[in-house]
């Protein structure tokens, strides 16, 4: 028998798994952490503490509560937020916290600069990407301008799960899927670094590009000493945690789409050709030959936690989202005539506005707390066919569509997304998520898995039906409106110190 372990490093939470040979789950552990947001549209995490301290603990429970001798695990595969960025100094060592994904958006200024000298048709041609707040080559750019004595320091620029692979490997690596993020330093047609659009990093500062189930290395003496794995582990090059929670529930095939419903809402598409479109994001899929095309709102699961921390107070963390859940239940598709427009850290796909705030519109005297929630999550909703139809614009609908995620569980959230949406979801009998995929990407790695196994690893558990309703077929133009008529005030706004 042998053993598969994934790990991944989430907004809020890093998750772990055991898994032996044909898919079965040994052992779970997770471990919260926090976001930390120093001033308002940054986002950080630290990369010690809660990247690779989370791996640690994980790693060392799984093998204290399965019971499993390290010798048996056969592979170690990585995920997590992302696209990140983190620079470190010769000995490894981070310089800063790490910056996160398209939740931070501190580098506007950067993207207008490099947008004006390069020409943003230029990168769309060249990298596939548009410069948004996803994107990390305006991070750099940020943090050499305005960190100039470390970045005198700065060896590498890796992201999350690059630098869980050093930790673990010693090796600087990173993932096609993940690389292409780092717009406009990635050239999509070549797959490999370009430095002739802008000079502003060094071509030694990058990690070495791999596919997702390459092996990067192998646990070296001091890591197994910190982690309990066993010495010369082989581990792969990881990848971020979207594309991890994609695998988990069996998206392989051109048309296949995840919808991932976390501490933001992340759709990947697979497709047989590239994408480009200004509104999306391109990138090579986990293997070679093989496309992917996603979206991403900025606030999902984060909004529902602030919902519930400010609004929900009396109530345990352990029973809110349920208490919560059952009053959105009881406000009527709607909620009342009330919108709620979910920008509340700006906004990602396919928008692109980091002046966007949250909203909401419509309160009046009748209007109690579930109505707000249900407000709440039909907005993440409605932003999410807003993604949907421009895929459909773009000429890529897709065939399926997989939902996976902790969100998944909050049932008005995932019912609203389909009524609006009009797409059904299949939810797999395994909702672990990334980590679980990760496990199978180990396997993949080392010949334990074959692609199409995800399929008996994790079955079909339900499918969740969209439904036509007279009050989003009234009310979803709203929501576009109240956007397009409020974004010049918004950025008023965004503009007072």
């Amino acid at each position: 028998m042998g053993y598969t372990l994934g790990v991944d490093i989430g907004t809020f939470e890093s998750k772990g798994v055991l898994v032996e040979d044909g898919g079965r789950i040994v052992a779970q552990a997770a471990r919260p952490h926090e976001m930390i947001v120093p001033r308002p549209g940054w986002a950080e995490h630290r990369a010690e503490e809660d990247w690779w301290g989370d791996f640690v603990f994980i790693t060392r429970k799984l093998i204290a509560d399965s019971g499993v001798d390290a010798s048996e695990i056969r592979a170690v595969a990585t995920s997590a937020i992302g696209p990140c960025m983190l620079p470190v100094d010769r000995d490894g060592a981070p310089l800063i916290n790490g910056v996160l994904y398209g939740v931070d958006t501190r580098a506007a200024r950067e993207i207008e600069d490099l947008n004006a000298e390069i020409g943003a048709d230029a990168i769309l041609e060249r990298c596939g990407n548009a410069l948004t707040s996803q994107s990390v080559g305006p991070k750099i750019l940020w943090f050499k301008r305005n960190h100039p004595e470390l970045w005198a320091k700065t060896a590498k620029i890796l992201n999350s799960t690059s630098y869980m692979t050093y930790r673990l490997t010693g090796t600087y690596a990173i993932d096609h899927y993940t690389a292409a993020n780092f717009s406009p330093i990635y050239d999509i047609a070549r797959q490999d670094w370009c430095f002739d659009l802008c000079d502003f990093c060094p071509p030694e500062l990058l990690p070495k590009l791999m596919w997702s189930t390459e092996i990067a290395g192998h646990v070296t003496e001091a890591a197994a000493l910190e982690t309990g794995l066993a010495p010369g582990t082989p581990v792969t090059c990881g990848t971020i945690d979207a594309a991890a929670e994609a695998v988990s529930v069996g998206v392989r095939q051109p048309g296949d789409m995840m919808m991932m419903y976390g501490s933001t809402i992340f759709i990947i598409l697979l497709s047989d050709k590239p994408l480009s479109d200004a509104r999306l994001w391109h990138a090579p899929w986990l293997f070679p030959g093989e496309h992917a095309a996603m979206a991403g709102l900025a606030t999902s699961g984060t909004l529902t936690h602030w919902f519930r921390d400010r609004f929900a107070r009396e109530l345990s963390r352990d029973e809110a989202f349920g208490v919560l859940a059952k009053e959105a239940e009881a406000s009527p598709p709607g909620a009342k005539g009330l919108i709620c427009l979910p920008y509340f850290s700006g906004e990602r796909t396919p928008i692109h506005d980091t002046n966007a705030k949250g909203t909401f519109f419509g309160l009046d005297l009748t209007h109690d707390r579930g109505d707000m929630y249900r407000a709440v999550l039909e907005g993440i909703a409605s932003a999410t066919r807003h993604i949907a139809d421009t895929y459909a614009e773009a000429g890529q609908r897709p065939a399926r569509v997989l939902a996976v995620g902790g969100g998944t569980r909050n049932r008005p959230w995932l019912k609203a997304t389909s009524d609006l949406s009009g797409l059904d979801q299949i939810v797999c009998s395994v909702t672990t998520g990334a980590s679980y995929g990760d496990a199978f990407l180990a396997a993949l790695a080392i010949g334990q898995a074959q692609p199409d196994d995800m399929a008996t690893w994790n079955p079909v558990g339900e499918i969740v039906k969209a439904e036509n309703h007279a009050a989003y077929a009234r009310q979803y133009p709203l929501f576009l409106r109240l956007y397009e008529q409020t974004k010049v005030i918004m950025a008023e706004l965004g503009r007072v110190e």
